[in-house]
Protein backbone atom coordinates (compact mmCIF):
# COMPACT_ATOMS: atom_id res chain seq x y z
CA UNK A 1 0.00 0.00 0.00
CA UNK A 2 1.28 3.23 -1.08
CA UNK A 3 2.23 5.46 2.02
CA UNK A 4 2.00 9.17 1.69
CA UNK A 5 5.38 10.83 2.90
CA UNK A 6 5.89 14.34 3.69
CA UNK A 7 8.82 16.12 1.49
CA UNK A 8 11.46 16.80 4.22
CA UNK A 9 10.73 12.94 5.11
CA UNK A 10 11.27 12.23 1.39
CA UNK A 11 14.52 14.95 1.07
CA UNK A 12 15.80 13.24 4.20
CA UNK A 13 15.66 9.62 2.59
CA UNK A 14 17.40 10.74 -0.80
CA UNK A 15 19.94 11.97 1.17
CA UNK A 16 21.11 9.24 3.08
CA UNK A 17 21.19 6.90 -0.48
CA UNK A 18 22.89 10.15 -1.39
CA UNK A 19 25.50 8.98 1.38
CA UNK A 20 25.24 5.82 0.54
CA UNK A 21 26.50 6.03 -3.20
CA UNK A 22 28.88 8.23 -1.82
CA UNK A 23 30.52 6.25 0.40
CA UNK A 24 30.08 2.85 -1.93
CA UNK A 25 32.06 5.05 -4.37
CA UNK A 26 35.28 6.79 -2.23
CA UNK A 27 35.19 3.45 0.25
CA UNK A 28 34.75 0.49 -1.81
CA UNK A 29 35.61 1.98 -5.38
CA UNK A 30 32.12 0.96 -6.94
CA UNK A 31 30.35 3.39 -9.02
CA UNK A 32 26.46 3.80 -8.66
CA UNK A 33 25.61 1.95 -11.47
CA UNK A 34 27.53 -1.37 -10.19
CA UNK A 35 26.11 -1.31 -6.62
CA UNK A 36 23.80 -4.58 -6.06
CA UNK A 37 21.76 -5.88 -2.93
CA UNK A 38 24.37 -8.80 -2.90
CA UNK A 39 27.05 -5.83 -2.11
CA UNK A 40 25.19 -4.55 0.50
CA UNK A 41 26.07 -7.21 3.29
CA UNK A 42 26.07 -6.42 7.19
CA UNK A 43 29.71 -5.42 7.18
CA UNK A 44 29.13 -3.20 4.57
CA UNK A 45 26.60 -1.52 5.77
CA UNK A 46 27.89 -1.22 9.23
CA UNK A 47 31.44 0.43 7.41
CA UNK A 48 28.80 2.64 6.02
CA UNK A 49 27.06 4.21 9.13
CA UNK A 50 30.69 4.34 11.09
CA UNK A 51 31.68 5.93 7.94
CA UNK A 52 28.91 8.87 8.38
CA UNK A 53 29.28 9.22 11.95
CA UNK A 54 33.18 9.47 12.49
CA UNK A 55 34.05 10.90 8.90
CA UNK A 56 30.45 12.82 7.89
CA UNK A 57 30.13 13.53 11.39
CA UNK A 58 26.87 12.56 12.13
CA UNK A 59 24.83 12.61 14.90
CA UNK A 60 23.29 9.68 16.69
CA UNK A 61 20.12 10.33 16.37
CA UNK A 62 20.80 11.68 12.34
CA UNK A 63 22.17 7.98 11.94
CA UNK A 64 19.24 6.82 13.07
CA UNK A 65 17.62 8.66 10.52
CA UNK A 66 19.75 7.31 7.46
CA UNK A 67 19.00 3.68 9.20
CA UNK A 68 15.55 4.40 8.81
CA UNK A 69 15.56 5.64 5.67
CA UNK A 70 17.36 2.21 4.52
CA UNK A 71 15.78 -0.12 6.35
CA UNK A 72 12.53 1.23 4.64
CA UNK A 73 13.68 0.84 1.33
CA UNK A 74 15.18 -2.35 1.88
CA UNK A 75 11.37 -3.93 3.31
CA UNK A 76 10.24 -2.54 -0.19
CA UNK A 77 12.80 -4.16 -2.06
CA UNK A 78 12.12 -7.77 -0.43
CA UNK A 79 8.28 -7.19 -1.18
CA UNK A 80 9.46 -6.52 -4.82
CA UNK A 81 12.06 -9.40 -5.52
CA UNK A 82 12.27 -11.11 -2.31
CA UNK A 83 15.31 -13.23 -3.63
CA UNK A 84 17.61 -10.71 -4.45
CA UNK A 85 17.07 -8.34 -1.61
CA UNK A 86 17.02 -11.08 1.05
CA UNK A 87 20.08 -10.25 2.15
CA UNK A 88 20.29 -7.15 1.78
CA UNK A 89 17.00 -6.75 4.39
CA UNK A 90 18.57 -9.62 6.56
CA UNK A 91 21.91 -7.22 6.76
CA UNK A 92 19.98 -4.09 7.75
CA UNK A 93 17.73 -5.88 10.04
CA UNK A 94 20.82 -6.78 12.23
CA UNK A 95 21.81 -3.14 12.58
CA UNK A 96 20.72 -1.57 15.89
CA UNK A 97 19.36 1.70 16.27
CA UNK A 98 21.56 3.82 18.18
CA UNK A 99 21.09 5.63 21.68
CA UNK A 100 21.15 8.81 21.07
CA UNK A 101 20.53 11.92 24.18
CA UNK A 102 17.19 13.45 24.34
CA UNK A 103 17.97 17.50 24.31
CA UNK A 104 16.24 19.36 26.88
CA UNK A 105 13.34 21.46 25.09
CA UNK A 106 14.38 24.84 24.99
CA UNK A 107 11.10 27.16 26.29
CA UNK A 108 11.03 30.96 26.25
CA UNK A 109 9.63 32.66 29.06
CA UNK A 110 6.65 35.31 28.63
CA UNK A 111 9.42 38.38 28.73
CA UNK A 112 11.84 36.51 26.33
CA UNK A 113 9.32 36.27 23.97
CA UNK A 114 7.88 39.88 24.35
CA UNK A 115 11.83 40.87 23.47
CA UNK A 116 11.99 38.07 21.02
CA UNK A 117 8.88 39.91 18.94
CA UNK A 118 10.43 43.50 19.58
CA UNK A 119 13.47 43.03 17.41
CA UNK A 120 12.39 42.87 13.99
CA UNK A 121 12.46 46.49 12.52
CA UNK A 122 9.42 47.83 11.80
CA UNK A 123 10.06 50.09 8.96
CA UNK A 124 10.95 47.31 6.74
CA UNK A 125 9.08 44.86 4.56
CA UNK A 126 11.05 41.75 5.27
CA UNK A 127 11.47 42.96 9.32
CA UNK A 128 7.64 43.44 9.38
CA UNK A 129 6.58 39.94 7.67
CA UNK A 130 8.98 38.44 10.41
CA UNK A 131 7.51 39.93 13.36
CA UNK A 132 4.10 38.92 12.23
CA UNK A 133 5.42 35.45 11.32
CA UNK A 134 6.93 35.18 14.82
CA UNK A 135 3.86 36.41 16.42
CA UNK A 136 1.86 34.02 15.03
CA UNK A 137 3.91 30.90 15.43
CA UNK A 138 3.62 32.12 19.02
CA UNK A 139 -0.21 32.75 19.13
CA UNK A 140 -1.14 29.60 17.33
CA UNK A 141 1.57 26.55 18.49
CA UNK A 142 1.63 25.71 14.50
CA UNK A 143 4.42 24.26 13.08
CA UNK A 144 7.30 25.88 10.98
CA UNK A 145 5.95 24.03 7.45
CA UNK A 146 2.60 24.88 8.94
CA UNK A 147 2.87 28.34 9.26
CA UNK A 148 4.62 28.06 5.47
CA UNK A 149 1.72 26.30 4.42
CA UNK A 150 -0.74 28.31 5.48
CA UNK A 151 -2.88 30.46 2.96
CA UNK A 152 -5.10 33.45 2.57
CA UNK A 153 -8.37 31.05 2.38
CA UNK A 154 -7.00 29.13 5.66
CA UNK A 155 -7.73 32.49 7.49
CA UNK A 156 -11.37 32.84 8.82
CA UNK A 157 -11.65 36.04 10.73
CA UNK A 158 -14.27 36.80 13.49
CA UNK A 159 -15.15 39.34 15.92
CA UNK A 160 -13.09 37.56 19.04
CA UNK A 161 -10.12 36.63 17.01
CA UNK A 162 -9.44 34.24 14.06
CA UNK A 163 -9.28 30.57 13.33
CA UNK A 164 -6.45 29.06 11.13
CA UNK A 165 -7.37 25.96 9.30
CA UNK A 166 -4.14 23.70 9.18
CA UNK A 167 -2.92 20.70 7.40
CA UNK A 168 -0.57 19.13 9.87
CA UNK A 169 1.58 15.70 9.37
CA UNK A 170 0.01 12.61 7.54
CA UNK A 171 -2.26 15.72 5.61
CA UNK A 172 -4.53 15.80 9.29
CA UNK A 173 -6.45 18.54 9.48
CA UNK A 174 -7.11 20.80 12.53
CA UNK A 175 -9.03 23.85 13.68
CA UNK A 176 -6.71 26.82 16.17
CA UNK A 177 -7.85 29.64 17.27
CA UNK A 178 -6.07 32.72 17.64
CA UNK A 179 -6.31 35.78 20.11
CA UNK A 180 -7.93 39.26 18.14
CA UNK A 181 -4.54 40.84 18.56
CA UNK A 182 -2.81 38.18 16.00
CA UNK A 183 -6.38 38.30 14.03
CA UNK A 184 -5.58 42.01 13.70
CA UNK A 185 -2.08 41.83 13.14
CA UNK A 186 -2.91 39.22 10.05
CA UNK A 187 -5.93 41.31 8.82
CA UNK A 188 -3.75 44.10 8.25
CA UNK A 189 -0.78 42.07 6.95
CA UNK A 190 -2.89 40.84 3.82
CA UNK A 191 -4.56 43.96 3.31
CA UNK A 192 -1.05 45.35 3.26
CA UNK A 193 0.37 42.74 0.64
CA UNK A 194 -3.32 43.02 -1.50
CA UNK A 195 -3.53 39.49 -1.26
CA UNK A 196 -7.15 39.84 0.54
CA UNK A 197 -9.58 38.54 -2.38
CA UNK A 198 -6.62 35.73 -3.58
CA UNK A 199 -7.19 32.47 -1.67
CA UNK A 200 -4.65 30.84 -2.93
CA UNK A 201 -1.93 33.43 -2.48
CA UNK A 202 0.51 32.04 0.94
CA UNK A 203 0.69 34.64 3.82
CA UNK A 204 4.57 34.02 4.18
CA UNK A 205 6.47 34.66 0.98
CA UNK A 206 10.43 34.84 0.95
CA UNK A 207 12.17 37.20 -0.84
CA UNK A 208 12.41 34.70 -3.70
CA UNK A 209 9.40 32.66 -3.46
CA UNK A 210 5.77 32.59 -2.83
CA UNK A 211 5.71 30.25 -0.95
CA UNK A 212 8.35 30.35 2.20
CA UNK A 213 10.19 26.98 3.16
CA UNK A 214 11.05 25.63 6.46
CA UNK A 215 14.33 26.53 5.87
CA UNK A 216 13.52 30.08 5.83
CA UNK A 217 11.42 30.04 8.77
CA UNK A 218 14.34 28.52 10.90
CA UNK A 219 16.98 31.18 9.11
CA UNK A 220 14.32 33.87 10.58
CA UNK A 221 14.46 32.59 14.09
CA UNK A 222 18.26 31.78 14.27
CA UNK A 223 18.60 35.52 12.92
CA UNK A 224 16.48 37.07 16.17
CA UNK A 225 17.52 34.38 18.76
CA UNK A 226 21.51 35.56 17.59
CA UNK A 227 20.74 39.18 18.20
CA UNK A 228 18.52 38.72 21.58
CA UNK A 229 21.38 36.88 22.87
CA UNK A 230 23.81 39.21 22.26
CA UNK A 231 21.69 42.32 23.38
CA UNK A 232 20.34 40.37 26.40
CA UNK A 233 23.18 37.70 27.34
CA UNK A 234 21.34 37.12 31.35
CA UNK A 235 18.80 36.09 29.11
CA UNK A 236 18.29 33.13 25.78
CA UNK A 237 20.74 30.58 28.00
CA UNK A 238 19.56 27.45 26.49
CA UNK A 239 22.29 25.77 23.98
CA UNK A 240 20.04 26.15 20.91
CA UNK A 241 16.63 27.23 20.20
CA UNK A 242 14.64 26.01 16.83
CA UNK A 243 11.51 27.19 15.29
CA UNK A 244 9.77 24.00 17.10
CA UNK A 245 10.87 25.42 20.82
CA UNK A 246 8.36 28.32 19.96
CA UNK A 247 5.35 25.82 19.51
CA UNK A 248 6.93 24.41 22.72
CA UNK A 249 6.74 27.74 24.31
CA UNK A 250 3.04 27.92 23.54
CA UNK A 251 2.29 24.62 24.87
CA UNK A 252 4.66 25.56 28.38
CA UNK A 253 2.38 29.02 28.56
CA UNK A 254 -0.91 27.13 27.73
CA UNK A 255 -0.26 25.01 30.70
CA UNK A 256 0.77 27.87 32.96
CA UNK A 257 -2.40 29.25 32.18
CA UNK A 258 -4.73 26.04 32.92
CA UNK A 259 -5.59 25.07 29.56
CA UNK A 260 -6.26 21.23 29.86
CA UNK A 261 -4.13 18.90 29.02
CA UNK A 262 -5.59 17.53 25.77
CA UNK A 263 -6.53 20.87 24.52
CA UNK A 264 -2.95 22.04 24.64
CA UNK A 265 -2.31 18.52 22.84
CA UNK A 266 -4.13 18.94 19.87
CA UNK A 267 -3.49 23.01 19.50
CA UNK A 268 -7.44 23.67 19.34
CA UNK A 269 -7.19 26.84 21.21
CA UNK A 270 -4.70 29.67 22.33
CA UNK A 271 -4.70 32.28 25.07
CA UNK A 272 -1.16 33.29 24.54
CA UNK A 273 -1.26 37.23 24.69
CA UNK A 274 0.45 39.00 21.47
CA UNK A 275 0.95 43.00 22.51
CA UNK A 276 -1.92 44.54 21.10
CA UNK A 277 0.60 47.73 20.30
CA UNK A 278 2.18 45.51 17.47
CA UNK A 279 -1.50 46.80 15.22
CA UNK A 280 0.77 49.92 15.02
CA UNK A 281 3.96 48.46 12.69
CA UNK A 282 1.81 48.65 9.57
CA UNK A 283 3.32 50.77 7.27
CA UNK A 284 0.95 53.62 6.06
CA UNK A 285 -0.17 54.34 2.50
CA UNK A 286 -1.10 57.69 1.29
Amino acid sequence: MFRWRKPNTVKSYKYAFRLLIEFMYKEKGIEADKITFEKLDYITLTEFFTWIESVRGCSASTKNQRLSAITSFSAYAQNRDFAAASVFRNSVNKIPMKKSQHKQRAILTRQEVTILLALPNDNRKISLRDKILLSLMYASGARAQEICDLTVGNLQLHQKGATLNITGKGRKSRRIGIPIACAILLKQYIEYKKISDKPERHIFSSQTHEHMTVSCVEGIFKKYITIAKKEKPSMFLAGSYSPHSMRHTTASHMLEAGVPLVVIKIFRSCISTVDSDLCGYFPRHG
